[in-house]
Protein backbone atom coordinates (compact mmCIF):
# COMPACT_ATOMS: atom_id res chain seq x y z
CA UNK A 1 0.00 0.00 0.00
CA UNK A 2 1.00 3.87 -0.88
CA UNK A 3 1.98 5.41 2.34
CA UNK A 4 1.27 9.01 3.18
CA UNK A 5 4.96 9.75 2.43
CA UNK A 6 4.80 8.66 -0.79
CA UNK A 7 1.31 9.99 -1.03
CA UNK A 8 3.02 13.82 -0.31
CA UNK A 9 6.03 13.31 -2.50
CA UNK A 10 3.96 12.42 -5.43
CA UNK A 11 1.62 15.33 -5.04
CA UNK A 12 5.03 17.34 -4.40
CA UNK A 13 6.28 16.28 -7.80
CA UNK A 14 2.91 17.06 -9.67
CA UNK A 15 3.37 20.29 -8.48
CA UNK A 16 6.58 20.85 -9.55
CA UNK A 17 5.95 19.52 -12.59
CA UNK A 18 2.68 21.38 -13.01
CA UNK A 19 4.72 24.28 -11.97
CA UNK A 20 7.33 24.17 -14.74
CA UNK A 21 4.69 23.13 -17.69
CA UNK A 22 3.13 26.39 -17.09
CA UNK A 23 3.82 29.96 -17.49
CA UNK A 24 1.81 33.73 -17.47
CA UNK A 25 2.45 36.54 -19.50
CA UNK A 26 0.93 39.66 -18.35
CA UNK A 27 -1.02 41.96 -20.63
CA UNK A 28 1.61 44.46 -20.48
CA UNK A 29 4.65 41.73 -21.59
CA UNK A 30 5.89 40.21 -24.70
CA UNK A 31 6.86 36.57 -24.90
CA UNK A 32 8.93 34.04 -26.69
CA UNK A 33 8.69 30.67 -26.50
CA UNK A 34 12.35 28.76 -27.02
CA UNK A 35 12.76 25.16 -27.55
CA UNK A 36 16.38 23.70 -27.00
CA UNK A 37 17.36 27.61 -27.16
CA UNK A 38 15.39 27.96 -31.04
CA UNK A 39 12.88 30.45 -31.03
CA UNK A 40 9.54 28.19 -31.08
CA UNK A 41 6.95 31.06 -31.47
CA UNK A 42 7.29 34.67 -30.77
CA UNK A 43 3.54 35.25 -30.95
CA UNK A 44 2.19 34.13 -27.46
CA UNK A 45 -0.13 35.92 -26.14
CA UNK A 46 -1.65 36.89 -22.77
CA UNK A 47 -2.81 34.64 -20.25
CA UNK A 48 -1.70 31.08 -19.21
CA UNK A 49 0.12 28.87 -21.16
CA UNK A 50 1.82 25.11 -21.18
CA UNK A 51 5.62 24.42 -21.98
CA UNK A 52 7.41 21.30 -21.84
CA UNK A 53 10.04 21.57 -19.04
CA UNK A 54 13.21 21.20 -19.71
CA UNK A 55 12.79 21.72 -23.22
CA UNK A 56 10.72 25.12 -23.81
CA UNK A 57 11.99 28.14 -22.17
CA UNK A 58 10.43 31.64 -21.69
CA UNK A 59 11.70 35.07 -21.98
CA UNK A 60 9.62 37.86 -21.45
CA UNK A 61 9.87 41.68 -22.31
CA UNK A 62 8.14 44.82 -20.99
CA UNK A 63 5.53 45.72 -24.18
CA UNK A 64 4.71 49.10 -22.63
CA UNK A 65 5.75 52.51 -24.35
CA UNK A 66 9.81 52.84 -22.54
CA UNK A 67 11.60 56.50 -22.52
CA UNK A 68 15.56 56.71 -23.74
CA UNK A 69 17.04 59.87 -22.08
CA UNK A 70 19.95 60.33 -24.36
CA UNK A 71 23.05 62.27 -22.47
CA UNK A 72 22.84 65.63 -24.39
CA UNK A 73 25.51 66.10 -27.22
CA UNK A 74 27.28 68.25 -28.98
CA UNK A 75 25.81 69.12 -32.95
CA UNK A 76 27.19 71.60 -35.91
CA UNK A 77 24.63 74.16 -37.51
CA UNK A 78 25.09 75.14 -40.78
CA UNK A 79 27.08 78.09 -39.63
CA UNK A 80 29.58 76.10 -37.79
CA UNK A 81 28.40 76.43 -34.37
CA UNK A 82 27.99 73.80 -31.74
CA UNK A 83 24.67 73.47 -29.84
CA UNK A 84 24.09 71.24 -26.96
CA UNK A 85 21.09 69.64 -27.62
CA UNK A 86 19.12 67.38 -24.67
CA UNK A 87 16.54 65.05 -26.34
CA UNK A 88 14.77 61.69 -25.33
CA UNK A 89 12.68 59.14 -27.34
CA UNK A 90 9.67 57.08 -26.23
CA UNK A 91 9.55 53.72 -28.08
CA UNK A 92 8.60 50.12 -27.31
CA UNK A 93 8.74 46.74 -28.59
CA UNK A 94 6.95 46.07 -31.71
CA UNK A 95 8.32 42.70 -33.37
CA UNK A 96 9.62 40.47 -30.00
CA UNK A 97 11.20 38.23 -32.77
CA UNK A 98 13.30 40.38 -34.55
CA UNK A 99 13.87 42.45 -31.24
CA UNK A 100 15.40 39.70 -29.88
CA UNK A 101 17.27 38.51 -33.22
CA UNK A 102 18.94 42.07 -33.43
CA UNK A 103 19.36 42.81 -30.14
CA UNK A 104 19.74 39.15 -27.88
CA UNK A 105 16.60 40.64 -25.79
CA UNK A 106 19.44 43.02 -24.30
CA UNK A 107 17.20 46.06 -23.42
CA UNK A 108 20.43 48.39 -22.84
CA UNK A 109 22.27 47.12 -26.62
CA UNK A 110 18.43 48.54 -28.01
CA UNK A 111 18.93 51.89 -26.58
CA UNK A 112 22.66 52.03 -27.61
CA UNK A 113 21.65 51.18 -30.89
CA UNK A 114 18.20 53.75 -30.67
CA UNK A 115 20.25 55.99 -29.06
CA UNK A 116 22.77 56.43 -32.59
CA UNK A 117 19.96 56.50 -34.35
CA UNK A 118 18.68 59.26 -33.10
CA UNK A 119 22.23 61.14 -32.94
CA UNK A 120 22.75 60.53 -36.73
CA UNK A 121 19.15 61.91 -37.47
CA UNK A 122 20.07 64.65 -35.59
CA UNK A 123 23.36 65.59 -36.63
CA UNK A 124 22.10 65.53 -40.56
CA UNK A 125 19.06 67.98 -39.38
CA UNK A 126 21.10 70.35 -37.71
CA UNK A 127 23.85 70.48 -40.04
CA UNK A 128 21.17 71.67 -42.87
CA UNK A 129 19.28 74.90 -40.59
CA UNK A 130 21.51 77.74 -38.89
CA UNK A 131 21.30 78.70 -35.15
CA UNK A 132 18.02 80.32 -35.36
CA UNK A 133 16.16 77.77 -37.17
CA UNK A 134 17.41 74.98 -35.32
CA UNK A 135 16.35 76.93 -31.34
CA UNK A 136 13.69 78.71 -32.51
CA UNK A 137 12.12 78.53 -36.16
CA UNK A 138 11.97 74.73 -36.95
CA UNK A 139 12.01 72.76 -33.86
CA UNK A 140 8.92 70.91 -34.52
CA UNK A 141 9.79 69.99 -37.81
CA UNK A 142 13.18 68.68 -36.63
CA UNK A 143 11.38 66.56 -33.82
CA UNK A 144 8.70 65.30 -36.47
CA UNK A 145 11.52 64.20 -39.09
CA UNK A 146 13.23 62.65 -36.61
CA UNK A 147 10.76 60.30 -35.78
CA UNK A 148 10.00 59.56 -39.21
CA UNK A 149 13.15 58.70 -39.78
CA UNK A 150 14.01 56.80 -36.53
CA UNK A 151 10.87 54.58 -36.91
CA UNK A 152 11.74 53.21 -39.98
CA UNK A 153 15.54 52.74 -39.11
CA UNK A 154 14.40 50.83 -36.01
CA UNK A 155 11.95 48.45 -37.83
CA UNK A 156 15.07 46.28 -37.96
CA UNK A 157 15.18 46.40 -34.03
CA UNK A 158 11.92 44.78 -33.88
CA UNK A 159 11.02 48.51 -32.14
CA UNK A 160 8.58 51.52 -32.94
CA UNK A 161 9.40 54.81 -32.44
CA UNK A 162 6.49 56.53 -30.47
CA UNK A 163 7.66 60.05 -30.32
CA UNK A 164 11.10 62.41 -30.28
CA UNK A 165 11.42 65.53 -28.00
CA UNK A 166 14.08 68.12 -27.92
CA UNK A 167 14.09 68.83 -24.61
CA UNK A 168 16.65 71.87 -24.33
CA UNK A 169 19.02 73.43 -26.42
CA UNK A 170 22.01 75.10 -25.29
CA UNK A 171 25.43 77.02 -26.36
CA UNK A 172 28.77 76.17 -25.17
CA UNK A 173 29.72 78.11 -22.60
CA UNK A 174 32.29 79.99 -24.72
CA UNK A 175 29.71 80.50 -27.46
CA UNK A 176 27.36 81.91 -24.99
CA UNK A 177 29.52 84.40 -23.88
CA UNK A 178 30.46 85.62 -27.02
CA UNK A 179 26.60 85.88 -28.02
CA UNK A 180 25.78 87.73 -24.70
CA UNK A 181 28.76 90.59 -25.07
CA UNK A 182 26.85 90.62 -28.62
CA UNK A 183 23.32 90.86 -27.45
CA UNK A 184 24.60 93.50 -24.42
CA UNK A 185 26.23 95.34 -27.16
CA UNK A 186 23.51 95.98 -29.21
CA UNK A 187 21.22 96.73 -26.31
CA UNK A 188 23.44 99.20 -25.08
CA UNK A 189 23.56 100.52 -28.94
CA UNK A 190 19.42 100.50 -28.93
CA UNK A 191 19.57 101.92 -25.07
CA UNK A 192 22.24 104.83 -26.09
CA UNK A 193 20.17 105.89 -29.74
CA UNK A 194 16.75 105.93 -27.25
CA UNK A 195 18.97 108.36 -25.62
CA UNK A 196 19.91 110.42 -27.97
CA UNK A 197 16.21 110.61 -29.51
CA UNK A 198 15.14 111.39 -25.87
CA UNK A 199 17.47 114.28 -25.41
CA UNK A 200 16.90 116.08 -28.83
CA UNK A 201 13.22 115.54 -28.38
CA UNK A 202 13.81 117.14 -24.84
CA UNK A 203 16.02 120.03 -26.31
CA UNK A 204 13.03 120.25 -29.00
CA UNK A 205 10.24 120.71 -26.11
CA UNK A 206 12.54 122.94 -24.01
CA UNK A 207 13.07 125.37 -26.88
CA UNK A 208 9.62 125.60 -27.74
CA UNK A 209 8.56 126.04 -24.16
CA UNK A 210 11.16 129.28 -23.68
CA UNK A 211 9.68 130.75 -26.99
CA UNK A 212 6.27 130.20 -25.86
CA UNK A 213 7.63 131.63 -22.64
CA UNK A 214 8.87 134.61 -23.89
CA UNK A 215 6.09 135.20 -26.48
CA UNK A 216 3.50 135.17 -23.52
CA UNK A 217 5.93 137.04 -21.60
CA UNK A 218 6.19 139.69 -24.16
CA UNK A 219 2.12 139.56 -24.86
CA UNK A 220 1.59 139.79 -20.49
CA UNK A 221 4.23 143.36 -20.63
CA UNK A 222 2.60 144.79 -23.95
CA UNK A 223 -0.74 144.18 -22.06
CA UNK A 224 0.29 145.56 -18.92
CA UNK A 225 1.83 148.31 -20.44
CA UNK A 226 -1.30 149.11 -22.49
CA UNK A 227 -3.54 148.65 -19.37
CA UNK A 228 -1.14 151.37 -17.01
CA UNK A 229 -1.20 153.46 -20.02
CA UNK A 230 -4.96 153.42 -20.00
CA UNK A 231 -4.74 153.92 -16.09
CA UNK A 232 -2.76 156.95 -16.18
CA UNK A 233 -5.15 158.55 -18.75
CA UNK A 234 -7.89 157.86 -16.99
CA UNK A 235 -6.39 159.15 -13.21
CA UNK A 236 -5.27 162.20 -15.53
CA UNK A 237 -8.26 163.17 -16.85
CA UNK A 238 -9.96 162.40 -13.59
CA UNK A 239 -7.35 164.59 -11.49
CA UNK A 240 -8.05 167.59 -14.75
CA UNK A 241 -11.62 167.15 -14.54
CA UNK A 242 -11.28 167.55 -10.68
CA UNK A 243 -8.90 170.22 -10.80
CA UNK A 244 -11.21 172.58 -13.06
CA UNK A 245 -13.70 171.87 -10.73
CA UNK A 246 -12.43 173.09 -7.67
CA UNK A 247 -9.16 174.70 -8.21
CA UNK A 248 -8.51 175.33 -4.12
CA UNK A 249 -9.49 172.11 -3.00
CA UNK A 250 -7.04 170.53 -5.60
CA UNK A 251 -4.06 172.79 -4.19
CA UNK A 252 -4.98 171.77 -0.64
CA UNK A 253 -5.11 168.28 -1.48
CA UNK A 254 -1.86 168.02 -2.78
CA UNK A 255 -0.59 170.15 0.11
CA UNK A 256 -1.57 167.38 2.39
CA UNK A 257 -0.59 164.43 0.49
CA UNK A 258 3.25 166.54 0.20
CA UNK A 259 2.55 166.99 4.10
CA UNK A 260 2.49 163.18 4.01
CA UNK A 261 5.16 161.59 2.43
CA UNK A 262 7.59 164.15 3.17
CA UNK A 263 6.74 164.07 7.07
CA UNK A 264 6.58 160.68 8.05
CA UNK A 265 9.85 159.20 8.05
CA UNK A 266 11.73 160.28 11.80
CA UNK A 267 14.69 162.84 11.70
CA UNK A 268 13.78 164.67 9.03
CA UNK A 269 15.67 168.21 9.15
CA UNK A 270 13.95 170.91 6.65
CA UNK A 271 15.12 174.34 6.44
CA UNK A 272 12.64 176.47 5.30
CA UNK A 273 10.85 179.76 5.90
CA UNK A 274 7.69 179.77 7.81
CA UNK A 275 5.88 181.88 5.52
CA UNK A 276 6.75 179.40 2.16
CA UNK A 277 4.88 178.04 -0.45
CA UNK A 278 5.60 174.92 1.22
CA UNK A 279 3.27 176.07 4.45
CA UNK A 280 0.65 177.13 2.78
CA UNK A 281 -1.74 174.77 4.19
CA UNK A 282 0.02 173.92 7.32
CA UNK A 283 -1.90 177.13 9.25
CA UNK A 284 -4.76 177.19 8.44
CA UNK A 285 -7.03 175.16 5.47
CA UNK A 286 -7.91 178.27 3.34
CA UNK A 287 -4.23 178.75 2.26
CA UNK A 288 -4.34 183.05 2.68
CA UNK A 289 -0.91 184.52 3.93
CA UNK A 290 -1.80 186.31 7.26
Amino acid sequence: MINVKSLGAIAAFALVVIAMSTYTVDQRERAILFSLGEIKRDDVQPGLHFKFPLVNNVRKFDARVLTLDIPPDRFLTSEKKNVIVDFFVKWRIDDVGQYYRSTRGDERNAQARLSQILKDGMRNEFGKRNLQEAVSGERSVIMEILRVQANEAARNLGISVIDVRISRIDLPDEVSESVYNRMRAERDRVAQDFRARGQEEAERIRARADRERTVILANAYREAERLRGEGDALATEIYAKAYGRNHEFFSFYRSLLAYRNTLSGQGNVFVLEPDSEFFRYFNQSSGKKK
